[in-house]
C-alpha cells in the first residue's frame, strides 16, 4: 500500500506551461533572442538552466549566463504568473482527501523555488506539504532523480511505498530512475512522450480513485 504521494507542479497542480512560454519569449525578445526555433514542449519539465545553449545555439559563449539568469528572475517576479487562475480544479479536493486518508505529500519540482513558494501561497496550499523541492536545490535537475531521491529520504517511507504524480517526460524519467512509481497526466497538446510512466491516468481525480481503490 502507499503510504505518500510526491508531485510534480507544473502541468500537474497549475496548467502554467503556455504562460511560461509566452513569458520567457517576451523576456528574451527583449534581449534580441528567439525562441521560434524550439517547440514549447522543449521547455516542459526542465528549468532555464538547463537550457541556455539550446536557446542561444551559437552565440552561446557571448552571452553572461549568470547575469541573464538573473535578469530572467527578476523579469518573472516583474510578471508574476496568476496561480489562482490556472491552478487545475480537482487538485484541493485530491489534496484534501490524501490527507485525509493520511498520507503524506511532497512536491517535487523544477521550478524555481521562489515560483514553487509563491503558487502555494497564493492559492493557500502550502500546509498540504510535508516536503517541497526545488530542482535548483541540486546540481542536476530532472531528468536526473536526485530531487525524487531526496524527497523519499525526506517522507521516510520505502520507495514501494511511494508514488509519484508527473506529466514530462524529463519528470517521468526521474521518477523511474528513482526506482519510485510513475503515473502520468496524459498529455493531449504537446506532443509528450510518456511512455515509460508505469500509468496514464486523464486527471488528479482518476488517481485518486485509482489509487484509494488500491
Amino acid at each position: 500500500m502507499k503510504q505518500a504521494v510526491i508531485f510534480d507542479m507544473d502541468g500537474v497542480l497549475f496548467d502554467t506551461e503556455e504562460f511560461y512560454y509566452s513569458r520567457r519569449q517576451a523576456f528574451l525578445a527583449t534581449r534580441g533572442i528567439s525562441i521560434s526555433h524550439l517547440p514549447p514542449s522543449f521547455f516542459i519539465g526542465g528549468n532555464m538552466k538547463q537550457i541556455w545553449q539550446k536557446i542561444l545555439g551559437q552565440d552561446y559563449q557571448k552571452w553572461d549566463l549568470a547575469q541573464l539568469q538573473a535578469d530572467y528572475r527578476a523579469y518573472k517576479l516583474a510578471h508574476p504568473l496568476p496561480y489562482s487562475d490556472v491552478i487545475f480544479s480537482d487538485v484541493r479536493p485530491t489534496l484534501d482527501r490524501l490527507s485525509q486518508a493520511g498520507y503524506k505529500i511532497g512536491l517535487a519540482s523544477s521550478s524555481t523555488k521562489d515560483d514553487i513558494l509563491k503558487a502555494l501561497s497564493d492559492t493557500n496550499l502550502t500546509d498540504y506539504f510535508d516536503v517541497i523541492l526545488s530542482g535548483e536545490e541540486f546540481p542536476e535537475s530532472k531528468p536526473n532523480p536526485a530531487i525524487y531521491n531526496a524527497a523519499a529520504d525526506y517522507l521516510g517511507f520505502a520507495k514501494k511505498d511511494l508514488l509519484v504524480i508527473e506529466d514530462s517526460e524529463k519528470g517521468i524519467a526521474a521518477g523511474v530512475a528513482a526506482g519510485i512509481e510513475v503515473w502520468a497526466i496524459e498529455d493531449k497538446r504537446y506532443g509528450l512522450n510518456q511512455e515509460a510512466a508505469d500509468r496514464l491516468i486523464t486527471s488528479l481525480s482518476q488517481g485518486l480513485e485509482f489509487l484509494l481503490e488500491k
